[in-house]
């Protein structure tokens, strides 16, 4: 399978989202961005997205795939949504919203912000602040 190309405006444009987020771009990172980015809002696992770059003729490690997630993560370009020990998913929508969790699909779903109403939070403890709220409801089915 041929490599997955991208126009001259498409990378100039991940390049700057790249370089903005104070990242170092390669020709690796543009074209996993380009996957994680390129159709919209959505939550990804790295299986996904190595299936996905396996498939677009990207030829890259697992590790990489780990490596780019999290710096991607860490730059504040994706949101990580843990829903258990050793199952992240990485949110494209950097909005504050919330998370329905299927579990016979293994698929999040958003909840809008507003939709959830919360009540006083706990105090937390001395030498800490609450840095966010994640609320994800996992959902069976009936």
């Amino acid at each position: 399978m041929a490599p997955l190309s991208l126009s001259s405006q498409v990378k100039a444009n991940l390049s700057e989202k790249l370089r903005s987020a104070g990242l170092r771009t390669t020709k690796q990172r543009i074209l996993l961005a380009h996957l994680l980015f390129g159709a919209g809002n959505r939550h990804i696992t790295a299986e996904i997205l190595f299936d996905e770059a396996s498939r677009s003729g990207l030829r890259v490690s697992q590790a990489t795939i780990y490596n780019t997630l999290n710096q991607f993560h860490k730059a504040g370009l994706l949101h990580e949504v843990i829903i258990d020990q050793g199952r992240s998913y990485f949110d494209t929508n950097l909005e504050e919203h919330h998370h329905f969790y299927v579990e016979s699909e293994a698929r999040l779903i958003d909840i809008d912000q507003d939709e959830i109403v919360m009540g006083d939070l706990p105090k937390p403890p001395s030498g800490y602040q609450t840095d966010g709220i994640q609320i994800v409801i996992r959902l069976s089915n009936k």
